[in-house]
């Protein structure tokens, strides 16, 4: 082995470690991996931002627009109220669900498909007497699977065919996935639909109103009058117990005491830190004569604390005044008649669920000006597996937590939208522009047209599309980069040039060698299983881009050390990059059910493992037929 394939092979290695260990978002991970090839000689600085203008990552943010063109014109909305059976059994509308997320997923990102699904599941689930969980896995894996069937269905298959340009066979078509991908995803949704449902763990009893989604971590204030006040923590905790909930800390004194001693007694003005699900907080609520800690008003000192404890003091002297303005406006409307109605308007209470790559991932509900610039109020927060410790106001905030929201519904709702959030209740669809619907389909169809039938370039075409949309105002010039998903596309800029200082140094070739010589015994069948199954047990664990970045070098050495064709060992990678059931992580469509299912790590191997058992065993054949070796 030369110095620059050791080289390559341990900045690979740590990779993966970074990628497994989860500590730093994969956007990162992949930006360290290329300067660590660029101060290692393995990559030229001249060429180490090459792969922001590849194809391949141009066609993802170009889909990802013009799937949020389809989702503001409700054109997704009027094609799921016509395709979904309002009044069919489960096995029925289970199929139509996943069927209608894997036709979506196709043709626009899955993570989007998956969002706008996600409700029509919650109430589908109630229909048919399930738990949510019971409807959202399944739909899940519908839009996974959905993503293979096409060029711009998921961003493995577009990294794919740019390595099998780069090898000087000509990229892959339009539809050239189609075969395959039809194939896996109809055995895939007719298993899941017809028995892999029944392997979902059930969370929640089947018939009740609402879904599983947990332990809540809420704040409680101690009110004068409170029955609470000079009790101790253990009589409490005994009271508590009736309802399900337990005090996990106490803020005495604007201290945090966390296994706080049972004996200690409790007064008015302290904050009780209690976990319970969301059915118990209204029992604790009322046995207690306890009030919610956001629904306290703060007094300006206590204000200036919170919201100045991570910020700069000009900022945090801003929010106040902002808040004070805001006080002061509505005490002046409050004397108007006509905003009467405005004032005593509908308040709900509203679980949201925190999309991946979300802008409020890594923030806290003070830095995310909630009461000043939405109106609304953080009551509780849930993240599934893990007991939160610290203030309410004061978490970060993580993809897949669940947000109990206080306020008008559409602040809510604006809140979500803009922040990138799912509501969790049922949500009016929205009546589509016919015009919009029109014109986002139409711009749609041509780009993916232009692509299939050879006229343009795939980036050309849909680089095209794009400025259709932002023309004709499909997606407002506001929210253009807004629905990019810049992490996303920071990984495969960063991943491709690192991906070919693999092939330059000859590593890919050496681990093709060895995986030929040592475990496949040069048989070739067994080599095309090897890489499918490889890379979908490494797509079970780290970003599917990635995988699919790191495997299709690997792919094409082991297609040349055998002296095949590497087209059936790309498909391979395809297949197995999108096949993600296993954990939690693997997919960000995984990630977003954790909560509102009510799922915990180990639940998804219960229907992902023979779901990617059929998965292997209906691509193989399909793999050596349609794409010979």
């Amino acid at each position: 082995m030369t110095q620059d394939q050791w080289l390559i092979l341990a900045i690979l290695a740590g990779t993966v470690v970074m990628f497994l260990w989860g500590h730093w978002r994969h956007d990162m991970v992949a930006m360290g991996a290329l300067i660590a090839c660029v101060l290692a000689g393995l990559v030229l600085p001249t060429e180490a931002f090459l792969g922001f203008g590849h194809p391949a990552v141009i066609t993802v943010a170009c889909v990802l627009v013009l799937s949020q063109g389809l989702h503001n014109s409700g054109a997704v909305d009027a094609l799921t109220r016509k395709v979904l059976p309002a009044t069919a059994g489960r096995v029925l509308t289970l199929s139509a669900l996943m069927g209608l997320g894997a036709f979506l997923s196709g043709f626009m990102n899955n993570v989007g498909a998956m969002a706008l699904l996600m409700p029509v599941a919650i109430t589908v689930a109630s229909r048919l007497d399930l738990t949510p969980g019971q409807v959202l896995m399944p739909l899940a894996f519908g839009t996974i699977l959905g993503g293979m069937t096409t060029l711009i269905g998921t961003p493995p298959n577009l990294i794919v065919t740019s390595f099998r340009e780069e090898a000087d066979l000509g990229g892959f078509g339009m539809f050239d996935f189609t075969p395959i991908g039809l194939a896996v995803a109809a055995a895939g949704v007719a298993f899941v639909a017809l028995v892999g449902w029944r392997l979902v763990p059930a969370r929640k009893q089947a018939g009740i109103e609402g879904f599983e989604s947990g332990s809540y971590v809420t704040e409680v204030r101690i009110q004068e009058k409170s029955k609470a006040a000079g009790m101790s923590l253990r009589e409490i905790e005994v009271e508590l117990a009736g309802v399900d909930a337990q005090i996990i800390g106490i803020v005495q004194k604007k201290v945090k005491l966390i296994a706080v001693n049972p004996g200690r007694r409790v007064y008015s003005g302290d904050i009780l830190m209690i976990e319970a699900d969301a059915d118990a907080l209204s029992d604790v609520l009322s046995s207690f004569g306890l009030k919610l800690e956001e629904a306290v008003e703060l007094d300006d000192t206590e204000k200036t604390n919170t919201e100045s404890k991570d910020q700069p003091d000009d900022l945090a002297g801003k929010k106040t005044h902002n808040a004070k303005m805001e006080s002061e406006s509505d005490n002046e409307d409050s004397e108007s008649p006509e905003d009467d109605t405005v004032q005593s308007g509908e308040v709900v209470l509203m679980e949201v669920a925190v999309l991946p790559n979300s802008s409020l991932c890594g923030l806290s509900a003070s830095d995310s000006l909630l009461r000043t610039r939405y109106g609304i109020n953080l009551l509780a927060l849930s993240r599934e597996g893990e007991r939160i410790m610290k203030r309410l106001r004061f978490i970060r905030l993580q993809s897949g937590d669940l947000l109990l929201m206080q306020g008008p519904p559409e602040s809510i709702s604006e809140f979500a939208s803009e922040n990138g959030c799912v509501p969790l209740a049922q949500r009016d669809l929205r009546i589509p522009d016919k015009r919009k619907v029109w014109q986002s389909s139409l711009i749609m169809l041509f780009a993916i047209g232009g692509a299939a039938f050879g006229l343009l370039p795939a980036a050309i075409s849909f680089f095209i599309g794009v400025l259709a949309s932002m023309a004709l105002q499909t997606v407002p010039l506001r929210k253009v980069y807004q629905a990019i998903d810049w992490p996303v596309i920071v990984l495969l800029g960063a991943l491709i040039p690192v991906a070919s200082a693999m092939q330059t140094t000859g590593t890919a070739d050496l681990i093709a060698r060895f995986l030929i010589n040592n475990v496949a015994q040069g048989n070739a069948v067994i080599g095309l299983g090897l890489v499918l199954v490889v890379t979908m047990f490494l797509s079970d664990l780290m970003n599917n881009s990635a995988t699919a970045a790191v495997m299709c070098p690997i792919a094409i050495g082991v297609a040349h050390t055998l002296g095949v064709s590497p087209d059936s060992f790309l498909m391979a990678v395809a297949i197995g990059a999108s096949c993600a059931f296993l954990t939690p992580i693997g997919h960000q469509n995984n990630t977003l059910i954790l909560g509102p299912g009510g799922f915990r790590f180990a639940d998804y191997w219960k229907l992902g493992l023979p779901l990617e058992i059929i998965v292997v065993a209906v691509s193989m054949p399909l793999l050596l037929v349609l794409w010979p070796l």
